[in-house]
Order: structure tokens, then sequence, then C-alpha cells
């Protein structure tokens, strides 16, 4: 009996005929494909994306070089040079991060005491040159200026959540 039921499904191609039925099966079902640049899915405040330094209400940079981003980075992404300014302060005169190297962790955000360092919800961004993976302090400023009102929106939601 077990030889003519191998006999069988090796010369009507059982297994191509179970396929064929899944496919009818699903060729019905409504489609779930979105059309990605006119239409979004939603996205958790809490996805890391691009990074941002941000600074006080004053203006002033909130980072206070402590390098304890520098320090938790598994990567080693992460450049910080500090100097003491003349107020007597002391402050980052360099703070790159490259963006090949970085994974999205977030350590660096949870790491930094004054929430200087943030995770943005941008994911679409790309490089076009050579070095532009490179975010330079002015880049990450301009970033965490422009995108200001999402990062405290995020900030608030997530201390909402815990």
């Amino acid at each position: 009996m077990q030889a003519v039921r191998s006999f069988f499904k090796t010369y009507f191609l059982w297994e191509l005929l179970q396929g064929m039925r899944v496919t009818w099966r699903h060729l019905w079902m409504r489609k779930i494909t979105i059309l990605y640049p006119e239409e979004k899915t939603p996205q958790s405040p809490r996805f890391r994306g691009l990074h941002a330094l941000r600074r006080y209400q004053n203006g002033q940079e909130r980072c206070i070089a402590c390098k304890l981003c520098e320090a938790v980075c598994p990567a080693l992404a992460i450049t910080i040079e500090s100097d003491v300014s003349a107020d007597g302060t002391r402050r980052t005169t360099r703070y790159d991060i490259d963006l090949f190297k970085c994974i999205y962790c977030g350590f660096c955000e949870e790491a930094c005491p004054v929430d200087a360092i943030v995770e943005t919800r941008i994911h679409e961004y790309h490089m076009e040159n050579r070095g532009e993976n490179i975010m330079t302090k002015d880049k990450l400023l301009a970033i965490g200026e422009r995108y200001e009102s999402m990062i405290a929106a995020d900030k608030a939601a997530d201390a909402a959540y815990r």
C-alpha cells in the first residue's frame, strides 16, 4: 500500500498540487501591502532613529562633556573632545557620531544624565557623498533644533509610559 501511495505522489506531483491549493486560497484574501512613500506604517514613539543633540530653552547646549555616551557605546561610534569654557563649565568642542558604525542600541541616550543626546524617530535619511555618514556637532544640533517639538513630545509620552 505504501508503494502505491508513493507512486501516486510522485507521478501526480502531489506537493505541487498542495502548493497550488495554498496559492489559490491566498489569492482572494485582502492584501496587506502599503504604498510606502504615500502611506506610512504606524511607528512607536520609542523608535530609535537618527541622533540629535538638544539645547536648553535659553539656547545653551545640554551636553556637559561627561563622555558617558562615548564610554557606553558598544560600537565605538561616538568621538568627543571637550574644553573648559570661559565661565568655567566644560563643553564639547567635537562631538561626532559615525552612523555606519552605530548600531542604534540607545545606550548613549540612556547614559546621558542631561538628555543631551537623543535618538529621534527619523528613519528616512540617506548619504550620497563620502563623509556624510559622520554626524558632527553642528549637524546634530541642527537636527535637535529642527525636531525639538517631536523630541519633547516623545519624551513626555515615554515618561507617561513608565
